[in-house]
């Protein structure tokens, strides 16, 4: 397998739209159960670049196979936080793919002035989990349900 880490450029919207729903369509990871209607996502991932914000995909042969992203919060007093979030396909997961994505994007945000990084993870995630501490994050939390 020939496998690269990029920034996310246009000529990758299409194959990150396609994983983005693959990982969605599991119904485990992510917020929402399909990915959104190619245009939106065009014009989110083109958002991305023209706000010089932060995405990575891996692309395993010249197919994307996965992303990373931190985004910016919201708010003027987070402006210095930014969120990350990750998929991969599930035949791309335990290859140490992930943490190559990880490590490209979080040196890129450090580089646009961003201080802080979050994410969230499911607890019933282990494997992400350990990923996540492997790359030096911590717990400071936990939501509960009510």
């Amino acid at each position: 397998m020939n496998l690269s880490i990029e920034p996310v450029a246009p000529r990758h919207f299409e194959g990150l739209r396609r994983a983005l729903d693959t990982v969605a369509r599991e119904k485990r990871y992510l917020a929402f159960t399909e990915a959104p209607p190619p245009q939106e996502c065009n014009d989110f991932y083109a958002s991305i670049i023209a706000n010089g914000w932060c995405q990575h995909v891996a692309l395993a042969d010249g197919e994307v196979v996965g992303w990373c992203d931190v985004l910016p919060t919201h708010g003027q007093a987070r402006a210095h936080i930014g969120t990350l979030g990750i998929g991969l396909v599930p035949s791309a997961r335990r290859q140490g793919i992930g943490g190559q994505l990880m490590k490209a994007a979080i040196e890129a945000a450090w580089k646009t002035g961003l201080t802080r990084i979050e994410l969230t993870v499911r607890a019933d995630n282990p494997v992400a989990k350990a990923l996540y501490e492997r790359m030096g994050f911590v717990t400071e939390g936990h939501h509960l349900r009510s």
